[in-house]
């Protein structure tokens, strides 16, 4: 079904507030450090929904939305410890607390004060050719959706690609290039915050008129009917479901911990706080800030499509939407399987509402990624070759250069680019080429003193061959049997040893800490918050700080009893499970029913209390970037060279 004119006037409406946002990012952007880190300006909220929109795009939605088609309400249970290790690492400000008080602009800068200048261009460049490997499939992945959601029309070919395809993915990535243009990271911040108020209360929507539509017992019958081994109900009888099977996610959570802030493509987020207990609270509230998207809508979304599939009350849309993607490859059938969904469900109006968003979110994931490649590959690679900062208009004009060569280069391999593996399975992969070692050299930089260059050297190496050679065996052989998930895994595992054992056989001179985190002497005045020179150790790092007000710890309690109350629910059910008697599928049911409506009621609550301290932020933000003194030596270079 195409979408209505109705439908088309929200799209543009959104859209012309967007640009609305841009133009005015563009009087307010006045230095590099402007164009790269918004002046460090961002309160938490608007810190928190950059965060979380900027990773958001519409290919990580597609990609949700086809992971929990196959994992159903097992992705939830066993995500659920995985909550206290988001709280652990964000009361602790795990990685991030001590990676902005470096005020480091890039991790690659960071490796430079902490390892060499060698290290750092080695570094910068492997996270750009990460990074590009990784954009590759957003751009098509979000064209074939319009596409197909929108029921946009053939126009011709070029060879064996349609125009219609072609156009699209031109589109979604010349918008993200002008709007950075634009703005720089004023205008990436300033449009992931629209998107962020608008998703969730879209969002919310969404699932509030599927539930009403799509009867609760409809979507039992169809759940319990999946084949044995293959649960999309009982966590516990699902160890044969393909690829999110539960080892999946103990991957994940080990890799929550193992990547903090390792991968670059949106971790401009931080960089751009006011200072590091903004960050730390940031990270605090991302808790909450999960809840509509993750916690709830693509949950739900997926697993009412799955009753579409396998109801007979639904077959006739079921049919037709088969019909529309019969001829496609499989691995696109199953990426617009539950949009399709959506597209026959969905009201007019409340249709184009959804797509206003997926524009958004591709919009504001591209201009995010593209901007922290392109800024990467400038103030990373060729700024430290150069031995010298740039002057600031020709440092701008460079990071734009190089801004819209990550841009050409995207649109043409994600054209030319055969995907073969499930959207996640490929984007944790591609990302390890990087990530899979510099969480090793990460963490070893900022909390171990002992940890030498030559780790740093070895461990980045180990990475990046690991997930290369798991990428080129996926491609070459068919059902390799190490999948993406598995090969990010091994990647981490590898790094980590080889940081540890080579450290301890180097050279034993340790970092001076406080130099490096400005404690102390080195203190930075406008970074200073009320405690923040307090060393805490032990249990002490899970409690509340000086820096903490009273309105901080209230979130700070609020957010430790939500997550409390869902690891006690998983840790009674699975003791229950084994050592009195497994719950029966009627009952794994009600208890996901209970699951839904509580996290819908609290997604209404995080909606509107996000929207206020977010609207808040912004308004601060403006204010601070009009009249804030600009440092253009605050440009990244690092004066010295430790080599």
């Amino acid at each position: 079904m195409s979408l209505t004119w109705f439908d088309w006037s929200i799209i543009l409406i959104l859209f012309i507030l967007m640009i609305s946002m841009v133009f005015l990012s563009k009087s307010l952007m006045k230095s590099v450090s402007d164009f790269l880190a918004t002046g460090r300006t961002g309160g938490r909220y608007i810190i928190s929904m950059f965060h979380g929109t900027a990773a958001l795009g519409a290919i990580t939605v597609v990609g949700a939305l086809e992971q929990n088609y196959n994992a159903g309400f097992n992705s939830r249970w066993w995500e659920m410890p995985t909550a206290v290790i988001l709280v652990t690492i964000s009361v602790t400000g795990w990685v991030v607390y001590r990676f902005r008080r470096t005020r480091a602009l890039t991790m690659a800068q960071f490796f430079e004060m902490r390892y060499s200048r060698a290290f750092r261009i080695f570094a910068g460049m492997l996270a750009f050719l990460s990074g590009i490997v990784n954009m590759i499939i957003f751009p098509a992945v979000s064209a074939r959706f319009f596409i197909y959601f929108c029921g946009l029309p053939e126009i011709g070919y070029l060879g064996p690609y349609s125009l219609t395809y072609i156009l699209t993915t031109a589109v979604i990535v010349l918008v993200p290039l002008y709007f950075i243009f634009t703005g720089g990271h004023i205008a990436v911040m300033f449009t992931d915050f629209i998107q962020g108020v608008f998703v969730n209360i879209v969002f919310v929507i969404i699932v509030i008129l599927l539930l009403v539509n799509i009867g609760w017992s409809d979507i039992g019958e169809a759940l319990k009917s999946s084949p044995p081994g293959q649960s999309l109900i009982n966590p516990f009888e699902a160890s044969k479901v393909q690829d999110f099977n539960p080892w999946f996610f103990f991957i994940g959570m080990f890799g929550l911990i193992y990547t903090k802030l390792s991968w670059q493509g949106n971790s401009s987020f931080n960089i751009a706080a006011k200072n590091a207990h903004e960050a730390k609270m940031a990270d605090v509230l991302t808790n909450w800030r999960l809840v509509p998207q993750w916690g709830l809508f693509l949950v739900i979304v997926p697993i009412i499509a799955y009753t579409v599939f396998h109801h007979e009350h639904y077959k006739a849309i079921a049919d037709s939407i088969n019909t529309m993607l019969a001829g496609i490859a499989p691995a696109d059938q199953s990426q617009l399987r539950v949009p399709m969904v959506l597209n026959q469900l969905l009201p007019v109006g409340i249709k184009g509402a959804f797509a206003a968003i997926m524009l958004a979110a591709a919009i504001t994931c591209h201009n995010t990624y593209m901007h922290s490649w392109g800024s990467i590959f400038i103030q990373d690679v060729v700024m430290p070759l150069r031995n010298k900062p740039f002057e600031p208009k020709e440092h701008l004009k460079y990071l734009k250069l190089s801004i819209l060569f990550v841009g050409i280069t995207i649109f043409i391999l994600s054209i030319l680019f055969h995907q073969t593996e499930k959207i996640f399975l490929f984007l944790n992969i591609s990302g390890a080429i990087f990530v899979g070692g510099s969480g090793a050299v990460i963490i070893g930089g900022l909390y171990w003193r002992r940890g030498t260059t030559s780790a740093a050297w070895a461990a980045m190496i180990v990475g990046a061959l690991t997930a290369s050679l798991n990428i080129l065996l996926n491609q070459m052989i068919p059902d390799f049997p190490i999948n993406g998930q598995w090969g990010w895994f091994m990647a981490m595992i590898f790094s980590s040893i080889v940081y540890f054992l080579v450290s301890l056989v180097g050279s034993h001179n340790r970092t001076n800490f406080d130099s490096l985190l400005h404690r102390g002497i080195y203190k930075v005045k406008d970074d200073a918050v009320t405690g923040s020179d307090e060393v805490v150790k032990g249990w002490k790092v899970l409690a509340p700080t000086r820096e903490f007000t009273k309105g901080d710890r209230f979130i700070y309690w609020a957010t430790t009893g939500w997550t409390a109350t869902w690891v006690v629910v998983f840790i009674v059910g699975t003791l229950f499970y084994f050592l009195v008697r497994p719950f029966t599928d009627d009952q794994w049911m009600g208890f996901w029913k209970i699951y839904t409506y509580v996290f819908l009621t609290a997604s209404v609550i995080v909606t509107i209390w996000f929207t206020i301290g977010g609207v808040k932020n912004l308004r601060e933000m403006i204010k601070a970037l009009r009249s804030n003194i600009r440092d253009n030596k605050d440009d990244g270079f690092v004066e010295k060279n430790k080599d």
